[in-house]
């Protein structure tokens, strides 16, 4: 049963959201407004993937009456997203015949056992099954195949693939098994609070780095992979996300002060995702991953800073919790 603590952070996250949402319509309707229209196209854009993100998480965490169901359903959500955002990194540079049986293995077994793991709980299993197993099974099973042209260059797509969209990702449902200070019966509430403190904070953090990278001031941070990643938007959007981290420190296990700091580990960690996806996209010579998402490219687009910042956020937690006698 979600406490009122955990209702008034998903309600004030929908609430925020609508009024997002009304305030970019008041603008794109007036005629005279000093935004620019492709600011606030991107900020329409922006808002309408946080709908896309945020509200699924919050009917499933509602559902938490049903013993076991929401935690199902949420590693079922981030299940789906992984399949799509690896079926998007995948399709964006060829593949030969050779490599068709390993991926159907990424697929079909290897991405669903991961989430399989993480829904049981599994930490022992689910903390190596990609990063130790799969990256042993792809390359042998395509070299089963005969076909060596590339082979280095085809099994480092394939793994690198697996490891940001699947294993990393799946850290993120992964926070709903963490073991919280906190008793039995309120459990379940204060992991829901620390999952969506969690893509909140991911989510503010990119947009408010957008949102500072608009000042008249501009100093590029990697020009030739990001132009519009700005020093700028890096530190204001960072310095702004952990204020806002610390103020929303009941969410989480954390004291205020060490809130505010995963905040800012987690802005950095999303910029990096970001930056590290947008350099494999120049590599590659498109704009984006994908079409999923109407006007803002594909799921890999809008999900890379979570992936980043998830497997860093979920370590960082279960350390604190260990070294505050509290089992991981």
């Amino acid at each position: 049963m979600l406490d009122g603590r955990t209702f008034a952070l998903i309600g004030g996250v929908l609430i925020l959201l609508g009024a997002a949402t009304a305030i970019v319509q008041i603008l794109e309707r007036r005629a005279n407004s000093a935004v620019d229209p492709a600011i606030l196209e991107n900020l329409r854009q922006r808002v309408r993937v946080w709908w896309f993100l945020t509200t699924p998480l919050a009917a499933a965490f509602l559902m938490a009456d049903v013993p076991g169901f929401a935690t199902w359903v949420t590693v079922g959500l981030f299940w789906l997203l992984s399949f799509w955002a690896l079926r998007e990194f995948i399709t964006l540079t060829p593949t030969r015949p050779g490599d068709h049986r390993a991926l159907f293995w990424v697929f079909s077994l290897l991405t669903p056992a991961q989430y399989l793991l993480v829904g049981l709980n599994w930490y022992d299993l689910y903390s190596i099954l990609i990063p130790v197993y799969a990256f042993l099974l792809i390359p042998a099973r395509i070299a089963m195949s005969g076909d060596s042209k590339r082979f280095l260059e085809r099994t480092a797509k394939i793994e690198a693939g697996l490891l940001i969209t699947v294993y990393a990702l799946s850290y993120a449902p992964a926070l709903l098994n963490l073991n919280l200070p906190v008793p039995p019966e309120r459990l379940f509430s204060s992991r829901v609070r620390l999952l969506f403190f969690f893509v909140v904070i991911v989510q503010l953090s990119d947009v408010l780095q957008y949102a500072w990278a608009q000042l008249p001031s501009k100093h590029p941070i990697v020009p030739t992979i990001s132009p519009a990643k700005t020093w700028e938007g890096l530190l204001g959007g960072s310095a702004s996300v952990t204020l806002i981290g610390a103020v929303l420190w009941w969410a989480t296990p954390f004291p205020y002060w060490l809130a505010g700091a995963m905040s800012l580990m987690i802005a950095f960690m999303g910029f990096a995702g970001s930056l590290t996806m947008s350099a494999i996209k120049r590599d590659r010579g498109v704009k984006d991953y994908g079409t999923l998402i109407e006007g803002h490219g594909g799921v890999l687009d809008r999900i890379d800073t979570i992936c980043f910042a998830a497997p860093i956020f979920f370590h960082f937690t279960q350390y604190y919790l260990s070294i505050t006698h509290v089992a991981p």
